[in-house]
């Protein structure tokens, strides 16, 4: 669809100019960094907003947290299709929380988180996988929450763990 083409042409080209493709995010490691940098950045930023409201809707989170031991064991595929189902839950949390959210300073954080997420879930539907195009339907662990600081912390925790690592197996077997 244009919207997402345009979504992950700017996620693309945000990496750095004139040097992006989805390759480089994988085999560059300080590219990763910077997202887990930026998403901290969020969360502390969204947890400094004055009064933000609960949330009457809650958010539907995906349960991000991992052994390290078990995601070792699954196949490549396997931990790009359970991330697409945690960045799915994500980008609706978001997008469910920015229509319940008012006030600006927490309005401004949860776009930006959108469009941070919404861009890794593109990248990964399109990351050229033999196994064929991601298909929705997915039902991972998942927790309701009424804060929306929780979105950011989840956010935050799914790219500094299973995408991180996620990225960093990729780049031993494509980054010789």
């Amino acid at each position: 669809s244009p919207p997402g083409l345009l979504l992950l042409t700017s996620f693309l080209l945000h990496l750095e100019e004139g040097h992006a493709s989805p390759t480089r995010l994988v085999c560059d490691s300080r590219l990763i960094q910077k997202y887990i940098g930026e998403a901290k950045d969020m969360e502390k930023r969204v947890g400094q907003c004055q009064a933000l409201p609960t949330l009457g809707c809650p958010a539907v989170l995906p349960l991000v947290n991992f052994s390290l031991q078990q995601w070792k064991c699954k196949s490549s595929e396997s931990k790009r299709r359970e991330i697409l189902c945690d960045l799915a839950l994500l980008v609706g949390a978001a997008a469910g929380a920015q229509g319940q959210v008012t006030q600006e300073c927490g309005a401004r954080q949860l776009g930006q988180l959108y469009r941070h997420a919404n861009s890794f879930l593109l990248l990964l539907q399109t990351f050229g996988w033999e196994a064929g195009p991601w298909e929705p339907g997915c039902s991972p662990h998942s927790v309701e929450q009424t804060h929306v600081t929780s979105i950011f912390l989840t956010y935050r925790k799914l790219v500094q763990g299973k995408l991180s690592f996620f990225f960093h197996n990729l780049a031993k077997d494509s980054c010789k």
